[in-house]
C-alpha cells in the first residue's frame, strides 16, 4: 500500500461527495489550495495536524482518509 496515494484519492473522493473545490476545501481547512493539490498527485506528505484540519473540513472521522478501497 502506498499510504501517500491511498490519502491522496481518498481526499479527493470525499471533497468531491460533498462538491467542493480544492479551493473550498483548502478555504475550509485553512490550508492552501495548491497544498490540497499537491496532496491529490501524490506529491506531498503531510502532518497529523494537517491530517486533522483535512478531515474536520470533510466531516468525516481521521482513519477514513487512510482506509484502501
Amino acid at each position: 500500500m502506498d499510504i501517500v496515494k491511498v490519502f491522496g484519492l481518498n481526499v479527493k473522493k470525499y471533497r468531491l461527495a460533498l462538491g467542493l473545490s480544492q479551493e473550498a476545501l483548502a478555504e475550509k481547512s485553512s490550508l492552501h489550495r495548491t497544498y490540497i493539490s499537491a496532496i491529490e498527485c501524490f506529491r506531498r506528505s503531510i502532518s497529523l495536524e494537517n491530517v486533522q484540519r483535512l478531515a474536520d473540513a470533510l466531516e468525516i472521522d481521521t482513519y477514513l482518509l487512510f482506509m484502501e478501497n
